[in-house]
């Protein structure tokens, strides 16, 4: 399980701890961007007393998207047959795991999702839930996915899903890294599996989203969302000829 970090000292602890507890067999990979709080020496001591705890230090906080990278690389240099991915701060609840890992048998990402039956979210202000739903609807909109929260960071990928999308050409670093993942895993005609989860706002420590990252995100998906449907109308106009040729 991969645990990216910047300035989380008042949660390391707590939230390695309630992996451990709740999946006893996963290893931790701490991945910590020069936290000047300190993060990053807690994380070693807790690896030094724990072998199945480990931490790769970088030297600069560059993203969300970049400290994932850098933890999947380490991860499948390691060996894992199953990566995962979730938030410090504790609004991934690690005793649900377990839900990830059983959606894993029949697929190849599994998303522990907010917005399907049976998930929810807890401590957010209605502007944020608006917020959050109406990304998630312009992402299936605008990029043709069915996959209700893509923007979600509580996953499980299998090894072979991370080898065949192509990690050397992601070039998303922020939060939009989610969605540029799922899609990627679609189009590679992977399985994506959401199962419900319960998304609980931090209540120690600083959120690092912010208006920059939310409209970073935007641009991105805009982006993408307009090549793509550049691209589909392209192969129409080219296959067009070749359609009327078969039905004369």
């Amino acid at each position: 399980m991969v645990i990216p970090t910047y300035n989380e000292a008042e949660n390391i602890d707590w939230i390695v701890d309630r992996v451990r507890t709740a999946q006893p067999h996963l290893d931790i990979l701490v991945v910590d961007d020069g936290s000047p709080d300190g993060t990053g020496a807690l994380a070693d001591r807790l690896a030094l007393a724990d072998s199945q705890i480990h931490v790769l230090h970088r030297t600069a906080k560059e993203g969300l998207g970049a400290a994932y990278l850098a933890g999947f690389a380490w991860a499948l240099a390691e060996g894992y047959d199953v990566i995962g991915e979730m938030d410090a701060d504790g609004s991934h609840q690690p005793e649900q795991l377990q839900r990830l890992l059983d959606g894993l048998l029949d697929a190849d990402l599994v998303i522990g999702s907010r917005w399907v039956p049976g998930g929810s979210v807890v401590n957010w202000p209605w502007e944020r839930e608006v917020l959050s739903r109406g990304g998630n609807l312009y992402v299936r909109l605008l990029l043709g996915i069915r996959v209700r929260d893509a923007t979600a960071g509580f996953r499980l990928f299998r090894r072979s899903t991370l080898e065949k999308i192509r990690l050397d050409e992601v070039e998303s670093t922020g939060y939009v890294f989610q969605t540029d993942l799922v899609t990627r895993t679609l189009h590679a005609g992977l399985t994506v599996r959401e199962v419900p989860i319960e998304f609980v706002e931090r209540v120690r420590g600083e959120s690092k989203m912010s208006g920059q990252v939310a409209l970073e995100s935007l641009r991105r998906i805009t982006w993408w969302g307009l090549r793509e449907r550049w691209t589909q109308m392209k192969h129409r106009r080219r296959d067009a000829p070749e359609r009327q040729v078969q039905h004369t």
